[in-house]
């Protein structure tokens, strides 16, 4: 503290330094408040030193700051915010809304609608599409290399995407094919249509035109993405589709700043859990104190991992660097951890209350603490070493020193990953058991340098020639590698290690995921094909046989509709047809019109239809029966109840006489209603069809009542 309180700021001065949080690519640019001590001059006075300069630019192939798996950005305020997640719901939303406009659309397309568009829906869509094209020009502007990613993903869900899209259009073949088939049948009723018509003939012409031309731009466009997608497996060449015997072995784990998923990043509990998670290395990033302790730090400044804006809020933006090693390990570095409104990563579990009040009190770690937990459990250590800032004492001095220290700490020079290429010839004299680590570099150099260990980037790797390192037997370590699929991958495409947050899932994984052998995948692609090819012939069979059949259905009713018109004998059927000429209604009023109180009698719901020609066959073939004397009395006798009047005979005579209103009524008959002996001599014959039945009835109901008369007269 005596130094901070010697320190009277002299100057200050803006410096933009990037901060990469675990989790983006991508910078975010903040102000970086460096203070500057003063210095004391031989006679005791204080010295300003000359303003410091601004930072030499990155070299380039120097390692950019990682992305993580949460996709988070620390802003100035100092918290997490999950502006992917953002970003996601805000696409989904929108496309949601695209997506049901087409389908509405689609749907009036169908039923023939014409297409209307509120003003209110233009301008959404308007801004739909300005805020689609800022966002994609952000994105190639500052995250130019998403777009090596997304390809990537394409090697390994290609396969899977060529399937999935074949089952796609054999749904849409449906539509397709129903709106080809109709365009079609309406061409041919067009020129059907204008042969017999030539007036219209060049109008017609014209829309017939029009019919191809749409025929075209929607059949040919169908067509060709189907046949691309029944040759695209020709072209597809993906490390996940392989014989199961030439599978390389399962990638190792650097654990990247520890298991920052398990504990504050870059803390002895972190490293602590990453170790317990079987991690094959650990990687980390050293900084240099000001009174030269090598400490673990990720960020140039200390407001995002520590505490340091509530112990002193006006140094916050200070380089760390310029703290002694007194101040920095008084300074907490796992409340952010526990406290923060936001996880660190999307994808966190909660923490056991024994891991929340561990993580609550760890500190800043030393390089020796960690390099005597490597020791102890004999695992690989690999770290980026940040250069101090110009005044430090040891700016150019800091790779020796440290190395000083690494030895000192006794630890084997095997398990020393070393990565910065500054003074490098110095650290294969003072250190030739560590083992030289190198950048995306090209082969002709490493092989002159004598490094076999390369650290890169995936995305980067994987563009570059992976094949030509491979073959010059070169070891990779990939960072960094948080997706199950991109592990898969990196272990499809023999991978030996990689650098990860997520350990605690990678680890679980015992097979690539995504993985299938060449037979395997032929025989799928083949299948496919076949099944798709054979369905989507069908659907257009169906809609064309459909189409024909309604035609042909519209054609008849054309043709009766024409006859019947040109035709002026009615069709109508008299009305004697549709009912009895006598029914029992009219003779017996007081017999009940309820036929379920009879079961043993056969009823007649509707009577059948006659054709005008049966009249004169049942006169040629059936004999006029004579109604019997010993019949009508034993009627009388018997059903008293059914007993006929003169004034019975005669209304129902009447009745009989005038055409009935109700012409389109069925009459409900019965044809036992007399006694079971005088059934044979009223039925000479008996006719199996119902019409014959109905007819003799008639017949015999017609001289029963006149004999009736006869005999009242």
């Amino acid at each position: 503290m005596r130094i901070l309180q010697e320190c009277k700021f002299s100057w200050f001065f803006m410096d933009l330094q990037s901060v990469a949080s675990p989790g983006v690519e991508g910078f975010v640019h903040i102000t970086e408040l460096a203070l500057v001590p003063r210095q004391r001059s031989a006679g005791g006075e204080l010295e300003l030193p000359s303003p410091p300069q601004r930072r030499k630019p990155r070299p380039q192939g120097a390692r950019l700051p990682p992305p993580g798996a949460c996709r988070v950005v620390f802003l100035g305020t100092g918290y997490w915010f999950f502006w992917s997640i953002v970003l996601l719901s805000l696409f989904g939303i929108l496309a949601a809304y695209s997506s049901l406009l087409v389908v509405l659309a689609f749907l009036l397309v169908w039923e023939g609608y014409e297409l209307y568009l509120h003003w209110c829906h233009k301008i959404v869509i308007l801004i739909v599409i300005m805020i689609g094209s800022f966002f994609l020009w952000i994105l190639c502007k500052f995250w130019r290399d998403r777009w090596l990613t997304a390809g990537l993903s394409l090697q390994v869900f290609a396969p899977y995407i060529h399937l999935s899209s074949i089952t796609v259009m054999v749904i849409l073949s449906w539509p397709v094919a129903f709106y080809l088939i109709h365009l079609e049948e309406e061409a041919r009723v067009r020129r059907y249509k204008m042969a017999h018509n030539n007036r219209e003939r060049t109008k017609r012409c014209n829309i017939i035109t029009k019919l191809r031309a749409l025929q075209v731009a929607i059949g040919l466009p169908f067509f060709f993405i189907l046949l691309c997608l029944y040759v695209v497996p020709l072209g597809i060449h993906s490390p996940c589709i392989q014989e199961e015997g030439k599978l390389g072995p399962k990638p190792d784990f650097f654990g990247h700043r520890g298991a920052p998923m398990l504990g504050p990043e870059n803390t002895m509990m972190a490293f602590e859990k990453a170790v317990e998670q079987g991690a094959y290395g650990l990687e980390s990033d050293v900084h240099l104190s000001y009174d030269l302790v090598p400490f673990l730090m990720h960020d140039s400044d200390l407001r995002r991992t520590t505490n340091i804006r509530e112990v002193m809020p006006n140094a916050s933006f200070t380089h760390s660097s310029l703290f002694t090693w007194s101040f920095l390990s008084t300074l907490n570095a796992g409340k952010w951890f526990v406290r923060s409104r936001f996880k660190p990563f999307y994808k966190m579990k909660r923490l056991s209350k024994a891991d929340r009040e561990k993580a609550e009190n760890q500190t800043i770690p030393r390089l020796t603490d960690l390099l005597e937990l490597a020791q102890k459990e004999q695992k690989f250590v690999i770290f980026d070493l940040n250069g101090p800032t110009q005044k430090h004492p040891l700016r150019n001095t800091y790779v020796r020193h440290v190395v000083s220290v690494i030895l000192a700490s006794k630890i084997e020079q095997h398990l020393i990953f070393w990565l910065s290429s500054f003074d490098r010839q110095y650290v294969r004299n003072a250190a030739p058991g560590f083992q030289q680590v190198g950048r995306l570099f090209s082969i002709e150099r490493l092989t002159k340098e004598n490094i076999s260990i390369i650290n890169v980037d995936y995305k980067r790797l994987f563009y570059s020639g992976l094949r030509d390192y491979k073959a010059a037997n070169i070891t990779i370590n990939l960072y960094i590698v948080n997706e199950p699929w991109l592990y898969s991958l990196a272990w499809c495409s023999r991978i030996h290690s990689v650098t990860t947050d997520n350990i605690q899932i990678l680890r679980q994984i015992n097979h690539p995921y995504f993985f299938m052998t060449p037979g395997y995948y032929m025989f799928m692609w083949l299948f496919m094909d076949s099944v798709s090819a054979v369905l989507i012939v069908t659907i257009f069979y169906f809609h064309w046989w459909r189409e024909r059949k309604k035609e042909m259905f519209d054609n008849a009713s054309i043709y009766t509709d024409t006859y019947q018109g040109s035709s002026n004998v009615s069709t109508k059927a008299p009305f004697r047809v549709m009912e009895s000429p006598w029914t029992l209604a009219a003779l017996y009023p007081t017999l009940t019109k309820n036929t379920k109180k009879h079961p043993g009698t056969r009823h007649f719901l509707v009577v059948p239809k006659k054709k005008a020609s049966e009249p004169e066959q049942v006169k040629k073939t059936i004999k006029p029966l004579m109604p019997q004397k010993d019949a009508v009395r034993q009627l009388a006798s018997t059903e008293k109840s059914f007993e006929p009047t003169w004034d019975a005979t005669r209304k129902a005579t009447f009745q009989t006489a005038l055409p009935s209103p109700k012409m389109n009524k069925p009459v409900i008959s019965s044809l036992e209603i007399l006694e079971s002996e005088t059934e044979p001599e009223h039925t000479s014959s008996s006719e199996p069809s119902q019409e014959s039945s109905l007819i003799m009835f008639s017949t015999t109901s017609s001289i029963f009542s006149s004999g009736l008369l006869s005999k009242k007269n």
